[in-house]
């Protein structure tokens, strides 16, 4: 979710996990949502009910879109205010510091003024434009002890970098009021997206709103079928690469029956470097599920990280940091975050993103099913990766 439009991040995108079993599921599903929504605006000219759900899914998706740019605009004006911040007071001491430093000039003017000694030449120079032209009267460098001659330089270099500083100020100020007002689009764009939702929901009648939960029942049913398939294609994989290993070190521990010790240290040695890179990973993992699974039930908001409340991206942030890894605020990074794997080979605690504009994300928790905070009027919840279908799957990250 966030504010002008995001070019696509680079990102692999996942193939579709397609068999003709599912494609038939997939027709009759089509088939049983065609039945239970008619399609045909009503004769008063109002849109259909497939037309509103269409509508709304959109609106909210927008919305979440939105949110992330929102949440990206939030991130770097923070930043800018910070470095601005510093600017300033750098800004402020340096200015101090030329002060006290021009008061030096002029106590040695003083001086030389009571003494009687090149008056005219130490008020010339005062009223200089710059320290050459003043310096380039090879008599008054004959006055200037190296005291004197080492304070004028210093005074000069400092209202240099002062003025450097300033102008580096103003820039950053430029910079952050141009966020600031992207921030403030941002926001407008999801309150206007959220509230045209409300508005084509709140038209609904009683039976509309019925026969639009119906439609999302099977929708859910036909998710959770798909899930349990990848479930099964992820066991089967994984049984597959056990055998082969279990193959591999048979081979290579029965080419010598009279060798047995060193054969065995052999694959001791390779297989517990591996186990150890796994289970440092699923002890990672276990603590960011665990986190995420303690939010179920929890509002949905906008550009909230926590702990009442999240965004898709809030959460998945959140529940890694409490396994002690630091993820990005944006999907637009976290999907930079780590190492991109294939959908059947997505572990627990990876990172799975949707729609082209990377807009929203998961935490996926095995057998095809992953929490998340689904959108705006939602609560965090467990739910099957193709809740909106196959197509809208993005990628997967492994984050640590």
């Amino acid at each position: 979710m966030a504010s002008h439009r995001k070019s696509r991040p680079a990102g692999t995108r996942v193939a579709g996990i397609r068999t003709p079993a599912l494609a038939t599921a997939a027709l009759t599903s089509v088939a049983l949502l065609s039945q239970t929504a008619t399609a045909a605006p009503s004769a008063d000219g109002k849109p259909s009910l497939e037309e509103v759900e269409k509508k709304v899914d959109d609106l909210y998706r927008q919305a979440e879109s939105a949110t992330e740019k929102y949440n990206a605009a939030k991130e770097k004006t923070t930043k800018q205010r910070k470095q601005v911040d510093t600017l300033l007071d750098d800004v402020a001491q340096r200015a101090q510091k030329l002060n006290q430093e021009r008061e030096q000039l002029g106590s040695f003017a003083a001086a030389q003024y009571r003494t009687g000694a090149a008056a005219p030449d130490t008020a010339t120079f005062l009223l200089a434009d710059s320290p050459q032209d003043y310096f380039d009267q090879t008599q008054l460098m004959g006055r200037l002890t190296s005291r004197q001659k080492s304070a004028v330089d210093d005074y000069f270099a400092e209202q240099s970098a002062t003025m450097k500083k300033r102008e580096e100020a103003s820039r950053s100020l430029e910079s952050l009021t141009r966020t600031q007002s992207d921030l403030q689009t941002a926001k407008s764009t999801v309150q206007r997206k959220l509230s045209s939702a409300r508005e084509l929901l709140s038209k609904l009648t009683a039976e509309e709103k019925a026969r639009l939960a119906e439609i999302e029942k099977q929708k859910q049913e036909e998710a959770d079928r798909k899930a349990a398939e990848l479930a099964k294609q992820q066991a089967a994989a994984q049984a597959e690469a056990a055998a082969a290993t279990q193959d591999s070190g048979s081979t290579s521990g029965g080419g010598t029956s009279t060798g047995t010790g060193t054969s065995t240290g052999t694959g001791t040695g390779t297989g517990t470097g591996t186990g150890t890179s796994d289970s440092t990973y699923a002890t990672k993992a276990a603590k960011a599920i665990a986190f995420a699974r303690a939010q179920i039930g929890k509002p949905y908001v906008w550009g909230a990280t926590g702990p009442g409340s999240y965004d898709c991206s809030g959460l998945t942030q959140a529940s890694w940091k409490a396994a002690g890894v630091t993820l990005p605020r944006t999907t637009y990074d976290q999907v930079n975050a780590g190492t991109t794997v294939s959908l059947t080979d997505a572990q627990p605690g990876d990172l799975i993103f949707f729609y082209d504009d990377i807009s929203h994300v998961g935490i996926y928790i095995g057998n095809g099913m992953m929490i998340h905070a689904p959108k705006p009027g939602a609560y965090v919840r467990e739910e099957s990766i193709y809740y909106g279908g196959e197509s809208i799957i993005h990628s997967v990250v492994r984050p640590a």
